[in-house]
């Protein structure tokens, strides 16, 4: 009775529209673009401020100064003690932090509705107004190496990862890490933070993201008193980033380790990211990314190589669309035992050669459908989810309207639009396949 309720409530789901977020946007007169989300179902308000920086943004030889500063914004502003930011919100009963990708980076914090203006006065002093010493450098300095060391060096996965993407982008920058290498990161001082600072951290490149039990009204008085008195950077260029030359070839790499458990074959392909007023060939990605690879049970690569053939222990596929330069579209397989990674690599590529010769499943595709469509409203219920989806799309290039009809876009995929994506995709010149082995070399 019970599988019969949900079942109905599912399709009912999935056949109704689903209502778009009250979204209000503005610009002050220093260049910042300030968006509320409305969500009155809680007296709670996210706070995010993203700039338009990444580490893809960073100059050739600084890598890891964009998450380094990141950091360093915790520290002494003109008017806040180092570490006064977060004690306040916590003392507040909020939450806080930061994080850096590719493409951007954010600040927030989490708090009651009636805190907005508090979080806005200790922020926008961080904008414009920090103040570094040089044993601040030292600190934080250490505190990123030791994360590497934690996350990285200590991670075989996480070190093929990173050679993989080294392979894949010979020339743009999301071929290195977003934490930096290791030799470089060690070499970050004080005057590299500050230039990149000045540079970058200014309210014509930047967005305020408030979401929550807030009125657009009131919003933009705070955002006026606090933020509105910020000089524009007069001296902020577009950004201007390397662009990756044509793979004409396939790349391979074997990375070995001894304290690789699993030896398992990964290969990932160029694919385009969802692009303003573009994004049909993203969304039928997401489906075919999906569709192969979603589920161990019901995938396409899951049901012939992990259940039916039983070659595999593990396959998936993924697909990162949101991105302001090219992404990727990747395959993994961790093969079965007495299964070597040519057979399982072998065995991949007829599984996705004859996907492509049959097509996806009818009922798996409306399936995969209807699941994206319950993904989003149940998302809803997230107000910090909401804001950072707006927040993520705006810093790389997508607008609100991208943001509000990507839902329709999802709906409107056909299974040929997911076999014209796979023919696109899988071409062998614009991949790199990576097999990660034992250092005794397990094939």
């Amino acid at each position: 009775m019970l599988k019969r309720i949900f079942i109905f409530i599912f399709s009912v789901m999935a056949v109704q529209g689903i209502a778009q977020e009250s979204v209000t946007t503005f610009q002050l007169e220093n260049g910042l673009q300030v968006v509320v989300v409305e969500d009155h179902r809680a007296p709670v308000v996210v706070h995010t401020v993203w700039y338009k920086v990444g580490s893809a943004d960073e100059q050739a030889g600084k890598s890891g100064i964009a998450h380094f500063l990141e950091h360093l914004m915790f520290k002494e502003t003109e008017t806040l003690a180092s570490g006064e930011l977060s004690d306040t919100v916590a003392a507040n009963g909020g939450s806080d932090n930061a994080f850096t990708s590719y493409d951007y980076t954010a600040y927030y914090q989490r708090v009651a509705a009636d805190r907005l203006g508090l979080m806005m006065e200790m922020e926008s002093s961080r904008m414009t107004q920090l103040k570094l010493k040089p044993e601040d450098i030292v600190t934080e300095r250490n505190v990123v190496i030791e994360e590497r060391n934690q996350r990285t060096e200590n991670d075989p996965g996480a070190l093929f990862r990173e050679q993989l993407q080294a392979a894949q982008y010979l020339n743009h920058r999301y071929g290195v890490p977003i934490i930096g290498w290791m030799h470089e990161i060690e070499k970050l001082n004080l005057e590299d933070a500050m230039e990149f600072y000045r540079h970058h951290y200014a309210p014509n490149n930047a967005i305020l993201v408030v979401a929550g039990d807030v009125e657009p009204e009131t919003v933009k008085q705070l955002a006026n008193e606090h933020y509105g008195n910020i000089p524009a950077n007069p001296k902020l260029k577009a950004r201007d980033r390397t662009e990756e030359p044509p793979q004409l070839s396939p790349r391979r790499m074997v990375f070995k380790d001894p304290r690789v458990a699993q030896p398992y074959v990964t290969r990932s392909y160029l694919a385009p990211e969802r692009d303003s007023g573009d994004q049909e060939t993203a969304a039928a990605l997401v489906y075919l990314a999906e569709i192969l690879g979603g589920s161990p049970s019901t995938s396409v690569l899951g049901t012939k190589l992990q259940f039916e053939e039983q070659k595999a222990l593990y396959t998936s596929a993924f697909y990162g669309g949101m991105s302001l330069d090219d992404t990727g579209f990747g395959l993994v397989i961790v093969p079965a035992r007495g299964v070597s990674l040519q057979e399982a690599e072998d065995a991949m590529d007829a599984v996705v050669a004859q996907f492509i010769e049959d097509g996806p499943d009818q009922e798996t595709f409306d399936r995969i459908k209807m699941q994206l469509r319950a993904s989003r409203i149940y998302a809803q219920d997230n107000v910090e989810s909401i804001g950072q989806t707006y927040g993520r799309a705006l810093t790389q290039g997508l607008t609100i309207k991208d943001v509000q009809d990507w839902p329709d876009i999802l709906q409107a995929v056909t299974p040929e639009d997911v076999i014209e994506a796979a023919k696109m995709i899988f071409d062998p010149n614009k991949s790199v396949t990576g097999w990660m082995m034992t250092q005794e070399g397990v094939e």
